[in-house]
């Protein structure tokens, strides 16, 4: 069986994978935070236990481990661990593996909270950051600092610009970890741990539980490293509800129509508005006048669901077109059942 698994289809694996073994095709949602022991040895082995539920809902709740499962196995990973947002993931990663002195080397062009995190939490924490061009591929391992640098960041496809990232580069570099935020792709756009990336990372509130009513994170990764960043998220305490943890178990199920859907939608729209007037450019990687349109169709399964514009008319001619617009609501998300626009400058990336 196992052998039979290996050789589905992501699509097939999204809808079967991280079933237990009661038989119900619907998983159960736990709402307990937390549970009784006969005696006091039992309570102190679950208090010992690493990423196990059965103990209290921080440390692991059997919902929660339905969804880690489901995106451990569409990923190709040991393991993973999910959180209360995408942040609460980024953050947990970061401190867990990065102490003051330590050195981090972070693509420039990022989602904005990202970059605030690297520029105000680390820089609090005596946590160095360098900036790249992401581009580039090459300035990522120029950049590190053997025995200094112990994270190397990246996000492909990028928000909101659509820059891709070179994932066999970034996987081949040696000595820190590497880390891709890969929200926009989904698990089923792009696999950064079959490129040698060590951990990857998706705000799961978007493509991935796909319906606006879950606030998630997660990450995949080895075991071993995992384990190492649950330890410090039970400290953290960004820890993922089990309500969220269902929806987002929902979502993964009609993942694969969802995203085909949405990546060919998206193809459609972009290259009818590549030859509009009033833009000067359209963002989007499935697009062949996307500088690296040939780096995305060697690493990409879809080019997803999320293209950008930049208009001739700047922020007035913005705000004008989000007012003329009835079918498209103005929102700050991305993945889910209605078409959205937003303008990142003054939303998102502040």
């Amino acid at each position: 069986m196992a052998g039979d698994r290996r050789e589905q289809e992501p699509e097939t694996t999204a809808i079967t994978a991280g079933r237990d073994a009661s038989g119900a095709l619907s998983p159960a949602l736990w709402a307990s935070s937390t549970w009784h022991t006969n005696d006091l040895d039992g309570t102190h082995r679950g208090a010992k236990a690493v990423h196990e539920s059965g103990f209290y809902s921080r440390y692991a709740n059997p919902t929660v481990e339905a969804f880690e499962r489901t995106i451990a196995e569409l990923e190709g990973a040991e393991s993973a661990l999910a959180f209360g947002s995408g942040m609460g993931a980024i953050a947990a990663t970061v401190f867990a593996l990065c102490s003051s002195g330590d050195h981090i080397v972070a693509q420039r062009n990022m989602y904005a909270g990202t970059l605030g995190f690297l520029d105000g939490a680390c820089k609090r924490m005596g946590i160095e950051v360098t900036y790249v061009d992401g581009r580039n591929a090459a300035e990522f391992a120029a950049a590190v600092r053997p025995g200094k640098t112990m994270l190397v960041m990246a996000e492909t496809p990028t928000n909101p610009h659509l820059d891709v990232v070179d994932l066999d580069a970034l996987g081949a570099i040696k000595g820190p970890f590497t880390f891709v935020d890969s929200t926009l792709a989904t698990p089923l756009g792009q696999q950064p741990l079959r490129h040698g990336v060590n951990i990857v990372m998706h705000s799961a509130t978007k493509g991935i539980a796909g319906h606006n009513d879950a606030t998630l994170g997660v990450i995949a990764a080895e075991k071993e490293l995992v384990n190492t960043i649950w330890a410090y998220s039970v400290l953290h305490g960004a820890t993922a509800s089990p309500f969220d943890a269902l929806n987002g178990l929902r979502g993964v199920r009609t993942l694969g129509a969802r995203l085909r859907q949405q990546s060919e939608t998206a193809q459609q729209v972009a290259e009818w508005l590549s030859a509009h007037p009033a833009l000067k450019r359209v963002n989007y990687p499935g697009l062949t006048s996307h500088p690296q349109h040939e780096l995305a169709k060697r690493q990409m399964r879809w080019f997803g669901s999320v293209f950008s514009i930049e208009l001739c008319g700047g922020i007035a001619e913005a705000r004008a077109l989000t007012q003329r617009l009835s079918l498209v609501r103005c929102a700050v998300t991305l993945g889910g059942p209605d078409t959205l626009i937003s303008h990142s400058a003054t939303s998102t990336h502040l």
